[in-house]
């Protein structure tokens, strides 16, 4: 299949939704590690977060599903949501909020962002990152978030 322009205007992925075995654990995760804020809820449980000053409706949906099984990593599914930082030394507080709720899972260069990787309770990954002014894509080699900062945030 050869990829087209459709016309359809599409510019970015606006939020994700996500089913969780338990939707207070996994609002009390979010809010944790990545800072949001539950901002409704409706009355089957279904959770909407915000990151402050997004501006928008909802950045995640969590959908509880009780009997939902852990996530099959040999299945089809979804391989992770990424959550853009502004600035390079905010993955200095996100590593550490991930260390702190034992979800940190290692951290990757990949030439144009920086990046950390995390897996939520339900075992679904998700990765903070910071896009390096001007790069392109390049080879991707474990993350020396020290060098790092010492490089960009100074």
């Amino acid at each position: 299949m050869t990829a087209t322009n459709t016309g359809i205007g599409i510019k970015r992925l606006q939020h994700a939704v996500l089913i969780v075995s338990d939707v207070e654990r996994s609002i009390r995760f979010y809010e944790d590690v990545l800072g949001m804020e539950l901002h409704r809820r409706r009355p089957n449980g279904m959770a909407f977060l915000v990151l402050p000053g997004s501006g928008a409706d909802h950045d995640l949906a969590l959908v509880p599903q009780p009997d939902a099984r852990p996530v099959d990593k040999g299945a089809a599914r979804l391989l992770h949501t990424a959550w853009e930082v502004g600035d390079v030394r905010d993955l200095v507080q996100a590593k550490a909020r991930m260390q702190a709720a034992g979800c940190y899972k290692g951290g990757t260069n990949h030439g144009m962002s920086l990046s950390l990787y995390g897996e939520d309770p339900d075992g679904i990954e998700f990765e903070v990152f910071w896009s390096i002014p001007g790069a392109r894509w390049g080879e991707n080699v474990d993350l020396d978030l020290d060098a790092e900062l010492a490089k960009y945030a100074g």
